[in-house]
């Protein structure tokens, strides 16, 4: 297991700006490209409606192949089981993280993972350029993550009406008061909060429990990461968290379908 160095998230995002910049204007990854996005009838407003539906105790489950923290997870994922485990056992929604060089991501895989479980899935990456919504919609995301640190206010908003307008629901990630403050005067649906720090890798419940009264009131209201028991789900679900993007436990876990079904319950 690998450890990840102080401020990651800012790394993380310098090295996907300077990605980008490298890229020709018309550059694409090979899924948008070819259009091999999956045939879906969902519009915007679907991956949160399956969220509703489960309100509570709706379990967004996350496939990725590594990261930062843990290293490669290429040789103990097999994607699409996984993802068929997640539908099979009540998850209400998929979280795919397609960011290509710290956490061996890629549009194939959100690509793969829809076809095999059928759910809504969530595009996650480190957004700095609205190219990458774009690439999202073309290979059939239902949601995209816009994280609010990496983002000024103007650029939060355009980046949430540009994916709204692909027909993405755009999931905004706070983790602390900076963060919220960008969301003053938007019409926000559905917004996380990280129980872990992006920066340190840290996890506490206790500080998105202290958060939650200032999202806006009618947001669906995410708790991502550092959820690993029942107990975690049940806590945050009391203090008014509706949905849980749930990844390392569920990909570690030898008995993911029993564990998922222990979370959701």
């Amino acid at each position: 297991m690998t450890t990840a160095p102080a401020d990651i998230l800012q790394q993380i995002a310098e090295h996907r700006r300077r990605r980008l910049t490298e890229m020709e204007p018309r550059d694409r990854p090979a899924v948008a490209a070819s259009g091999r996005a999956v045939d879906s009838d969902s519009k915007a407003g679907s991956f949160r409606a399956a969220l509703g539906a489960k309100r509570g105790r709706a379990i967004i489950a996350e496939v990725k192949l590594g990261s930062p923290r843990l290293g490669s997870l290429v040789e103990r994922i097999d994607p699409r089981r996984q993802a068929r485990i997640y539908a099979d056992n009540g998850a209400a929604a998929l979280s795919v993280v397609v960011e290509p060089d710290f956490f061996h991501g890629s549009y194939e895989l959100l690509v793969m993972c829809k076809e095999a479980s059928g759910l809504p899935v969530l595009a996650k990456d480190f957004v700095v350029d609205p190219r990458q919504i774009e690439w999202a919609a073309a290979a059939g995301a239902d949601a995209v993550l816009l994280i609010a640190a990496l983002l000024e206010p103007d650029e939060l908003g355009r980046y949430a009406e540009r994916a709204l307008g692909l027909d993405l629901e755009p999931l905004v990630e706070t983790h602390g008061t900076a963060d919220l403050e960008k969301l003053a005067g938007g019409d926000w649906t559905l917004v996380g909060v990280n129980n872990r720090d992006l920066r340190t890798f840290e996890v506490d419940l206790d500080r998105s429990i202290e958060l939650l009264p200032e999202l806006p009131a009618a947001a669906l209201k995410v708790a991502e990461s550092g959820i690993t028991t029942g107990a975690d789900v049940k806590r945050l679900a009391a203090a008014g968290f509706d949905a849980f993007l749930i990844g390392e436990s569920l990909l570690l876990s030898d008995d993911p379908g029993r564990l998922l079904r222990e979370l959701v319950a």
